[in-house]
């Protein structure tokens, strides 16, 4: 059973995917975690708390379903892992669903919130350090620099194709097919 911790980020999670971060007040949060909100607030401090705490929950949680693997199947090549990790963001589960709207609200928030600006670009920064890893492991000897560029390309393209399928302008499979066309245009650049 989760820790009363976990379920209030949880349902913030679920309550900024819906409402976005404008909408989030500690006391609708508090309904759908069903607790009280002095709890919220003795977890958290405050509404900047709540969402920092959210921003990092969010992360860990993606983190968690892009490198979920059945134990039993045979080892990714490189590449494969490097299209694995990037296309388990365009699923149609739940946690997927939630997980990137909310995250996509967060990102736009934090055009007006100066708090949460600090904090996700640390997160967008670690998340591209782990793409260009793998591009990495791929394209062993191509420059840092040019990892860090391809990764900067398709996280943030992964960031726009995701919202355009979470707001039915794209179809998943289109969606998932643009990323891995964008995928093999920039193996071939850093190949040369």
């Amino acid at each position: 059973m989760a820790s009363r911790r976990t379920s209030i980020l949880e349902a913030a999670a679920r309550v900024i995917a819906r409402r976005g971060v404008r909408g989030l007040r500690v006391e609708e949060l508090a309904a759908e975690a069903g607790v009280s909100t002095a709890l919220i607030y003795y977890h958290f401090k405050d509404r900047t708390g709540i969402l920092r705490q959210t921003l990092e929950f969010i992360n860990d949680r993606a983190g968690s379903y892009t490198t979920e693997r059945d134990p039993a199947a045979p080892p990714l090549t490189p590449r494969e892992e490097l299209e694995h990790t990037l296309l388990l963001e365009l699923q149609g589960g739940d946690q997927v669903r939630e997980n990137s709207t909310a995250w996509g609200e967060l990102r736009a928030s934090a055009v007006f919130e100066d708090a949460l600006r600090e904090d996700l670009a640390r997160a967008t920064l670690v998340w591209v350090q782990e793409v260009a890893e793998l591009l990495g492991r791929v394209e062993p000897m191509a420059p840092a620099t040019a990892l860090a560029g391809a990764a900067e390309r398709l996280t943030a393209l992964l960031e726009g194709v995701s919202m355009r399928w979470l707001s039915g302008s794209l179809r998943l499979n289109h969606a998932r097919a643009l990323m891995t066309e964008a995928i093999e245009v920039e193996l071939e650049r850093l190949a040369r």
